[in-house]
């Protein structure tokens, strides 16, 4: 009884430890101390709690400016580096999983793993390309006849690799291998899914993959510092080092950095331009006429708050009062991202996901939080922002037939008479 008390205590019930007998008794093993030596001998004088302050802090400002220099390097360098991420994330959840089930030795489980990896790339980069560069993929045959049955190859891809996960099965592990599966599936609906979303978010304005990226970058930062500082009330069990005084502090920063920077980015319109495929010059574009949403407007102050400040009116950018949701998302419910992450290594009694970055773990430990950020952005703009495209529909409306294209325009022209933006017909 007292060991089974233990267990519960420890967030384990029975039904683990029938799975971990199951699984061999095995765990992942924990990673290890990663710190460059550089570090080790500088930072050898302080206690293990400011030496992480500082190696996380060097090790931060340095992925910091990393994505300064993808951001410069514009929107293919940011879409390259999306899916490298993607794949390393991918490679981390599953080598947990191989690392689970690596005694019984069973057959094609890595090389399924990437199969589906690779089929389900196919598919979603497969309708992106079509959906933006439609009218570079109708100029070329071999793209044309890829697009017009892509979905039937994709799913072919995907019933070729079902068929040989059947024919892998093995006598007496049919539940872990179907474990395995599952494992797979809900990785490719986490990782592949979701970087997808976030690619979808960068063609709809640089601003809307930047601010949602940094929001969340900020929250993290700001609820360390106030975490390491001041924090003294612990908030979930999941993540014992988290504090309520971290997570306040963290969510007032977040909402005040995102429109510091929603200020910033909206005057510019590399960043608020949609990105789009030139097809005079087969490269990106990202100039455009700046939207309603990055044009200054003044805005009433609320009376209440009028002898506060001292104003009547303000000016600003109606992107900004958007930002307000986003890095409120990224305080409040980003976090759970990291929750969930959390509660996953907690389940495996492992401390990081790898050890690619020194204080920070792997790269699924850096991007818990974004991948569920990419989600409401996403759902965000197609709720509240994106309309029509008429580029886009120009450029279908150009790839029809001539007989097509009339009748078209006949059916829009008498639309646009009885609407009585045009004149009669007979006048036009």
């Amino acid at each position: 009884q007292e060991s089974e008390s233990e267990n519960k205590l420890d967030g384990e019930t029975a039904s683990d430890s029938e799975s971990k007998s199951e699984f061999g008794g095995s765990s992942p093993v924990p990673t290890s101390d990663d710190t460059p030596e550089v570090l080790n001998r500088a930072l050898s004088n302080l206690s293990s709690r400011w030496k992480n302050w500082w190696v996380r802090g060097i090790l931060t400002l340095a992925m910091i400016t990393f994505f300064f220099i993808i951001i410069y390097l514009g929107p293919m360098v940011l879409m390259t580096i999306v899916m490298c991420v993607q794949i390393k994330c991918f490679h981390e959840i599953i080598t947990i999983g191989y690392n689970v089930y690596h005694s019984y030795d069973l057959p094609w489980f890595r090389t399924l793993s990437w199969y589906f990896l690779l089929c389900v790339n196919y598919f979603f980069y497969g309708e992106t390309v079509t959906d933006y560069f439609f009218t570079l993929v109708q100029r070329e045959e071999p793209l044309r006849i890829l697009s017009k049955y892509h979905r039937f190859i994709s799913f072919a891809l995907y019933l070729t690799g079902f068929c040989m996960f059947v024919l892998s099965l093995v006598k007496k592990h049919y539940r872990l291998q179907f474990y395995m599966f599952g494992w797979t599936h809900v990785t490719l609906l986490i990782v592949v899914t979701q970087s997808h979303l976030i690619i979808h978010n960068l063609f709809e304005g640089m601003i809307w993959f930047i601010v949602p990226i940094s929001c969340v970058i900020c929250n993290d930062i700001m609820a360390y510092m106030f975490g390491f500082f001041f924090g003294r009330t612990p908030l979930i069990k999941l993540s014992p080092k988290k504090t309520w005084e971290g997570f306040i502090g963290g969510f007032f920063s977040t909402v005040l950095f995102g429109l510091l920077l929603s200020y910033v980015m909206s005057g510019y319109r590399c960043f608020t331009c949609p990105v789009e495929f030139n097809n005079d010059t087969n490269s990106f574009t990202v100039d455009c006429e700046p939207s309603e949403l990055f044009q200054l407007q003044e805005y009433n102050i609320p009376v209440v708050l009028q002898s506060v400040v001292g104003w009547k009116t303000v000016r600003m950018y109606p992107f900004q009062i958007h930002s307000i949701a986003l890095s409120t998302f990224a305080s409040l419910i980003g976090p759970f991202g990291g929750f969930f992450a959390s509660g996953f290594k907690r389940a495996f009694k492992i401390k990081d996901f790898a050890n690619t970055i020194p204080g920070h773990g792997g790269i699924m430990d850096r991007f818990d939080c974004q991948y569920l950020m990419a989600t409401f952005v996403n759902v965000y703009i197609a709720s509240f922002i994106r309309g029509p495209n008429p580029s886009k529909l120009i450029q279908q409306f150009l790839t029809l037939r001539p007989d097509q294209q009339l009748h078209i325009f006949n059916t829009l022209k008498a639309h646009l008479v009885d609407r009585g933006i045009l004149g009669s017909l007979e006048d036009a």
